[in-house]
């Protein structure tokens, strides 16, 4: 009985001290979510500079940074389709200091045309704040004889080799658009994907490659120069920043109509009030009519949209382009 009693005694002695450990845990993660942030956060754009997410983490950075009380740093992570910056983030320490902005590419798109990704689009995240999306664009170049994308069907289909297409990356919206372009309506089209959409622009420009499947904020100001034609939207109408350029859906191809989505997430784990904390924060970042004025003068459509809702959507696009790469056969 007396060994009993002792046993019973300990059992009880390292029931409180495992109740105290995990209560003293519990109060330091409380405390630094509550101090967060105390050094620099991180936001990792999974493309090279020049791209969608790297025009919003630079617009979104200086704003977020003034918020917050703290610096906010760019770093740049591309390569394989996009999946690179996000395996980091992914396996980064769920602390708030490591942010993915997060896009159809890296969400979307790279884990249905990967084997091993790395990452779970949905399990891997918290994902916290959508901020806008853009619609991609059939730009050509002023060399190429068309000015319509009937047009250009036709030009392709009077080419003696298969026509190469230039888009951002492996895995980008503009990739996967192309491929099902030419497997809709029957065309000889070669994928040529670059390490972003500068050098990618750049070739364009030169008359290196002909054509792009590109984001439309990067080619507005080239388009109205002449230096590019852009042919059509893939959006559901046309956008007031390029009322020139018909969508596709109102040229009868409404199963090109896409959108690159950009918005923040973090790794999976994140403390609910430290995901809050930097939700409220985007999401009234982005509410400013400064911002959102600044982003849509080059294309994006912005939008509120809770976390619940951006998850959803990802998800659903992860579906819908899962899909798409079956069906077209896209590889990485």
């Amino acid at each position: 009985m007396r060994d009993t009693g002792r046993r019973s005694f300990i059992q009880g002695l390292a029931g409180v001290s495992a109740a105290g450990m995990l209560g003293a845990a519990w109060h330091v993660r409380a405390a630094q979510t509550q101090a967060w942030p105390v050094r620099p956060i991180k936001l990792v754009v999974t493309f090279p500079p020049g791209g969608s997410s790297d025009i919003v983490a630079r617009v979104l950075a200086p704003a977020l940074a003034e918020k917050l009380g703290q610096s906010v740093v760019i770093d740049n992570k591309p390569g394989a389709g996009s999946s690179i910056g996000a395996q980091i983030v992914a396996h980064s320490a769920n602390d708030g200091y490591t942010l993915l902005v997060s896009n159809s590419a890296a969400l979307s798109i790279a884990p249905s045309l990967l084997q091993s990704p790395g990452y779970d689009p949905l399990r891997s995240f918290e994902h916290l704040a959508y901020i806008g999306a853009v619609p991609t664009v059939f730009a050509v170049h002023p060399s190429v004889p068309v000015n319509s994308l009937s047009e250009l069907v036709s030009w392709i289909k009077e080419q003696p080799a298969p026509v190469a297409f230039g888009s951002g990356g492996a895995a980008s919206v503009g990739h996967l658009v192309g491929e099902q372009f030419a497997q809709t309506l029957k065309l000889s089209m070669e994928h040529v994907p670059y390490r972003g959409a500068g050098p990618m622009r750049a070739d364009l420009l030169s008359g290196h490659i002909k054509l792009a499947i590109d984001a439309l904020p990067q080619n507005i100001a080239l388009h109205k120069q002449g230096r590019l034609k852009l042919l059509a939207l893939t959006s559901s109408r046309r956008v007031a920043q390029a009322p020139t350029v018909p969508s596709v859906a109102e040229l009868g191809l409404a199963q090109l109509v896409s959108e690159n989505f950009v918005g923040i997430s973090a790794p999976a784990g994140l403390p609910r009030a430290l995901a809050e904390k930097i939700a409220s924060a985007v999401r009234q970042i982005s509410a400013r009519p400064e911002f959102a004025q600044t982003l849509e003068a080059q294309g994006f459509v912005t939008r509120d949209m809770e976390s619940k809702a951006f998850t959803q959507l990802i998800a659903d696009q992860h579906l819908a382009w899962g899909d798409i790469a079956k069906k077209t056969g896209a590889k990485l």
